[in-house]
């Protein structure tokens, strides 16, 4: 999931709704709809009601893109202009490979897909820093409290996951 829709619930929810204002319950219902798209009608975005990176970038929510296959748009053209290969806007096979290639040369974690922490080491948003990718991630019992079982522990399991874990559908 890389995209806040009707019907998603969690933490990226909570963080869209507190920046347009609202009461941040973390439900993106009709009236988180109804503000995005007042707010992407405001400044010129493409008006769905669906906060991707590129709404995500001009709200200054940088904590919440993650590029991956499918994601197209800006965000996906400026990364791809950093990683030196065509420049389409449009996340298919060759950007992922070009992404796995360049966070295994740069000892990320490898996974294709583009986060905060390896935007921040690409250097495509000079407002990904340090701090905006500790936003990113959330401490891991936020994920695990979503009554599903906490798995055993582990010395060398990482105490913090993405934010995006916490996203699930509250039609479901």
């Amino acid at each position: 999931m890389a995209i806040l829709k009707r019907g998603l619930a969690g933490e990226p929810v909570k963080r869209l709704q507190d920046k347009l204002g609202l009461d941040a319950d973390g439900q993106f219902g009709p009236k988180t709809e109804e503000a995005l798209k007042a707010y992407q009608k405001q400044y010129g975005l493409a008006v769905d009601g669906i906060a991707g990176p590129d709404t995500f970038a001009h709200m200054g929510l940088h904590e919440l893109i993650l590029l991956k296959t499918g994601t197209s748009g800006a965000a996906v053209k400026k990364m791809q202009q950093a990683l030196g290969i065509p420049a389409d806007g449009q996340f298919g096979p060759a950007t992922e490979k070009a992404v796995r290639e360049y966070q295994e040369k740069n000892r990320l974690a490898v996974d294709g897909m583009a986060g905060p922490e390896t935007l921040a080491r690409m250097q495509v948003f000079a407002e990904i820093t340090d701090k905006v990718v500790e936003m990113s991630q959330i401490p891991a019992s936020m994920v695990e409290g979503r009554g599903q079982a906490a798995a055993p522990a582990k010395a060398e399991a990482p105490a913090r996951r993405s934010i995006w874990e916490t996203v699930k559908s509250f039609f479901g």
